[in-house]
Formats: C-alpha cells, sequence, structure tokens
C-alpha cells in the first residue's frame, strides 16, 4: 500500500507541478477540469445514481468549468459568487455534521447529486481564480489545507483522548479527535506566520494568502485561519459522511494508494471558495 501511495503520488506531481507553474495557463487548467470532472463522476457513484448518470454528471461539472473559464469568471468571478458559496458551505457542512447519516439520506437522491456537483464546479472556479491570481497564492491556500492535516494527525495520534474524553464525531470519522483539530489549527497559524514572513523578506509582489490577511491585522488574520483550518475539517467529514451513507470506504480506485479524486481535495472543496470569498472582502 505504501509503495502504491508513493508511486501515485510521485506520478500526479510529475504531471501537475509542471502545469502549475507554467507560463501558459491553458495545461493546468485542463488537468483540473479533468479531475474535477473525475470527482463528480464519484460523487455520482456516492450518492447511488446509476452509471450513465454518474456520467453524466461528469459531463456536466466539466461544461460548467468550461463555461465559467469562458465568461470570463476564471479571471474575475463576481464577489456575489464567493459570498453565496461560503454562506452554502457553512449552512450545509453544519447541517450535515449535526443530522449525520441519516439526514443526508432523507435529501431527495437528485437534490443530493445535484448540489454536489455545483460545490465542485465552484471549487474548480476558486482554484482556478486563485491560480490566475499567482502561483504563491494558490500554493498558499492549499498548504494551508496540507498543514491542518499533518498537524492534525501528529497531534491526534500523539495527544488524541488525552485532553477531550470524547470524539470529535464518532458517528461519521471515529478516528478524529479535537486534540487532532487544535493540532490543526496550531499549524496553520504557524504556517501562515512562517510565510508571511518569506514573503516580506523576499519582497513578492503576488503575495500569498496569509500575507494577505496578516495586511488586515492579527485581529483579522488569526480568526480568520482558524475559521479556514476549522472548514478544512469540515470538508473531511462531509466526505466522510457522504461515503459511510454509500457504504463505501473510498470515493473511488481512481488513484491507487490514495481511493479516489474526492478522497485527496475533500478538504479543499469548502477553503478554496471562503479564501475566495475572503479575498473579495479584502
Amino acid at each position: 500500500m505504501l509503495k502504491q501511495r508513493i508511486i501515485t503520488a510521485l506520478v500526479m506531481l510529475t504531471v501537475l507541478l509542471p502545469a502549475l507553474f507554467a507560463s501558459d495557463s491553458g495545461l493546468f487548467m485542463g488537468l483540473t477540469m479533468l479531475l474535477i470532472a473525475a470527482g463528480a463522476w464519484e460523487w455520482g457513484r456516492m450518492n447511488g445514481v446509476s452509471t450513465w448518470v454518474a456520467w453524466l454528471g461528469a459531463g456536466i461539472c466539466w461544461l460548467l468549468c468550461m463555461g465559467a473559464m469562458q465568461s470570463g469568471w476564471v479571471q474575475h468571478a463576481p464577489a456575489s459568487v464567493w459570498w453565496l458559496s461560503g454562506l452554502l458551505w457553512v449552512l450545509l457542512g453544519a447541517w450535515m455534521i449535526r443530522r449525520g447519516v441519516a439526514g443526508w439520506l432523507r435529501w431527495p437522491q437528485g437534490l443530493r447529486w445535484t448540489v454536489g456537483l455545483c460545490l465542485l464546479a465552484l471549487a474548480w472556479l476558486a482554484m482556478a481564480q486563485a491560480h490566475h491570481r499567482g502561483v504563491n497564492f494558490l500554493l498558499s491556500v492549499l498548504v494551508l489545507v496540507w498543514a491542518a492535516d499533518v498537524f492534525a494527525y501528529i497531534f491526534g495520534r500523539t495527544w488524541g483522548g488525552r485532553w477531550v474524553p470524547f470524539k470529535l464525531a464518532p458517528g461519521i470519522s471515529p478516528g478524529k479527535s479535537w486534540e487532532g483539530v487544535l493540532g490543526g489549527m496550531f499549524g496553520v497559524l504557524l504556517v501562515a506566520v512562517v510565510w508571511a514572513q518569506v514573503d516580506r523578506y523576499a519582497g513578492l509582489s503576488n503575495l500569498s494568502f496569509f500575507s494577505l490577511l496578516f495586511q488586515q491585522g492579527g485581529w483579522v488574520a488569526i480568526p480568520a485561519l482558524l475559521f479556514m483550518s476549522t472548514m478544512s475539517v469540515v470538508g473531511d467529514l462531509v466526505e466522510s459522511l457522504v461515503k459511510r451513507s454509500a457504504g463505501l470506504k473510498d470515493s473511488s480506485g481512481l488513484l491507487p494508494g490514495h481511493g479516489g479524486v474526492l478522497d485527496r481535495v475533500d478538504a479543499l472543496l469548502p477553503t478554496l471558495p471562503l479564501a475566495m470569498m475572503m479575498l473579495a472582502w479584502m
């Protein structure tokens, strides 16, 4: 399993990194649209639609992304798009986690499927617009999520259950602890401070998400970063909840050793649009 994970990760990096740093953004847009369409196919399977409907969902999601690109939204999407998507993620995430698997399954299948396709397309649009703003900005948002995940794993494995006697969401993801969440928040703050200092001393004109937040003052940056760390956990829990409702361990087997596309990007689905919402506000 570890060998498979490493090989898959190396292949993905070999393909995605050159596209990320290429002067022509077309390759990056094309590859990420394929990935998000694959995620839409997985979403259909996780919600029990037929095979052809799952493929239809992949096509619809791809067309939504293409439509956004053709309309110029990659360069400048209306701020209202980000405010609405941010509000939807906060309300939907809170509702789903509170109601659990049983509550999610009470939704009509078509509604569950449609909402997911919209959220996937919005996440792609947020990533594309972040990339258009600059690689430093996009990477900082990605690293925020990765830092939250890595530090949550370290703190959870080391201190999970020692400080808080009950689990975070035992009915959705039994392995997650409150210590892990707190560790993820600490990791995000640490990475943000270091990254902002590097931006400052390197004299970069293309500022990171962290630097833009700290320009507003610590009283804005710290709560915003804690909120983003929290929402990365929400994205993870929401995907775990949907998988549990379908009786699946992974969203698919598209990425050997890693599961599916949604297993890799679940925490990014809310954080990318929320980062663009905060940027619109700043």
